[in-house]
C-alpha cells in the first residue's frame, strides 16, 4: 500500500493493538476525534473506550498513568499533542520511565512508547515546533527515535511496541503528509539503533535525520553530489560505527538537523568522530542547524529552520576545504 507518514503511524498502532492486547492508547482527543493529527483515526471504533482512551489536558497525568500502566502489566502508548507540552511531564520521564528498570535492578520494566509530534516548517505557533531530542537523548534509560519516511516510521513504531523499555518516539510534523511511499501491508520491524545508508558516495559524508533528510537529498541531487547520505532514525542510541565507518571513507563530514546548534545532537556526533576518526578527516566537521534560541513566530520560521541554501553552502565550503 502507499500511504504518508501519519497513515503509516495509524497501520503499526492497528497492527500492534491486534496482536497484543496489552497495548493501549491514551492522549488528549485520541478517540473520537484520532488525535490532533488523526493518527489514530478509527481505532477507538475498532477496539473501544477501553483500549483507546480520551485523557484530561494534563500531560504529567498522562506521562504518570501510562508509567502505572506499564509497571502494571499493559503496553501504553500516550500521545502528548505537541513536543513543547510534554515539558509538563518531564519529571515523570525522568525521574520515573528512564529510571525505574535500574533503580529496581530490572524488577520492574516500563514498556511504554511516547508519541509527540516535532520540528516546524508548517507555521504553528508557540510550543508546537520544537526539537527536543537531545533533551531525551541526555537521559539514561530513554530510548529516543526520528522515523524520516513512512517505511521507517512504520517499522520503528513496530520495533518500539516490541521493546521492554520505554521508547520516546519523535514524529516530525511536516513529514507527516509531505509524500507518500510503498510499505508492506502486514507487520515488519526496523532496526532501532541502525542508521540507514540512504545514498553512498566517495568526497562527503552527511550525517541527517527527520526533516532535513529531503533537505539534504535535494541538494545532493541538484549538486550531483558523491556522498554518502545518512539517515539516524535512532537518536539515541546513536549508529556510532555507521557513522566512523563512512568519514573514514570520505574524509569529510557535514552534520544537519533541525535542532539547534547548541548542545544539539550534531555536537555529541562531531565529539564521536573528533575523538575516534580525527586523523581520517581532511577537513573540520562542519554543522548545519537551527539558531540556539526560542523557535520564531510562524512568519520567521524559514529564516530559522535550515533550508537546501544552508545545507549547499556548507557542502561548497567543505569540498573546497
Amino acid at each position: 500500500m502507499k500511504v504518508n507518514m501519519v497513515s503509516a503511524i495509524n497501520n503499526a498502532l492497528d497492527l500492534a493493538m491486534a496482536e497484543k492486547e496489552e497495548v493501549v492508547l491514551l492522549g488528549e482527543d485520541i478517540g473520537k476525534d484520532g488525535g490532533v493529527f488523526r493518527a489514530t483515526d478509527g481505532l477507538q471504533a475498532k477496539y473501544g473506550e477501553g483500549r483507546v482512551m480520551d485523557t484530561p489536558l494534563a500531560e504529567s497525568v498522562i506521562l504518570g498513568a501510562s508509567i502505572g500502566m506499564a509497571m502494571s502489566g499493559l503496553h501504553p502508548v500516550p500521545e502528548i499533542q505537541f513536543a513543547g507540552f510534554m515539558l509538563m511531564g518531564f519529571g515523570q520521564l525522568a525521574n520515573h520511565a528512564a529510571r525505574y528498570r535500574s533503580r529496581t535492578r530490572s524488577k520492574f520494566e516500563v514498556p511504554m512508547v511516547v508519541r509527540t509530534p516535532i520540528s516546524g516548517g508548517v507555521r504553528t505557533l508557540e510550543h508546537h515546533s520544537d526539537s527536543p531530542e537531545a533533551l531525551y537523548s541526555h537521559l539514561g534509560g530513554l530510548t529516543v527515535v526520528i522515523p524520516a519516511t513512512p517505511y521507517d516510521a512504520k517499522g520503528l513504531m513496530i520495533k518500539a511496541l516490541h521493546m521492554r523499555d520505554p521508547v520516546i518516539f519523535l514524529e516530525p510534523t511536516k513529514l507527516y503528509r509531505l509524500f507518500k511511499q510503498e510499505i508492506p501491508d502486514e507487520m515488519y520491524e526496523v532496526e532501532i539503533g541502525k542508521a540507514n545508508l540512504v545514498k553512498e558516495g566517495n568526497d562527503l559524508t552527511i550525517v541527517t535525520y527527520g526533516t532535513m533528510l529531503s533537505v539534504v537529498n535535494e541538494v545532493v541531487e541538484k549538486k550531483n553530489l558523491s556522498a554518502d547520505v545518512l539517515d539516524l532514525r535512532t537518536i539515541n542510541p546513536l549508529d556510532e560505527k555507521s557513522i566512523l565507518d563512512s568519514v573514514k571513507k570520505t574524509g569529510k563530514v557535514l552534520i544537519v538537523h533541525e535542532a539547534p546548534l547548541g548542545f544539539g545532537p550534531g555536537a555529541e556526533i562531531a565529539a564521536r568522530i573528533a575523538e575516534k576518526a580525527i586523523f581520517e578527516l581532511d577537513a573540520p566537521i562542519m554543522r548545519v542547524g537551527s539558531n540556539s534560541f526560542p523557535y520564531p513566530f510562524p512568519g520567521y520560521e524559514n529564516y530559522y529552520i535550515p533550508n537546501a541554501l544552508k545545507v549547499s553552502k556548507a557542502v561548497d565550503k567543505l569540498l573546497s576545504t
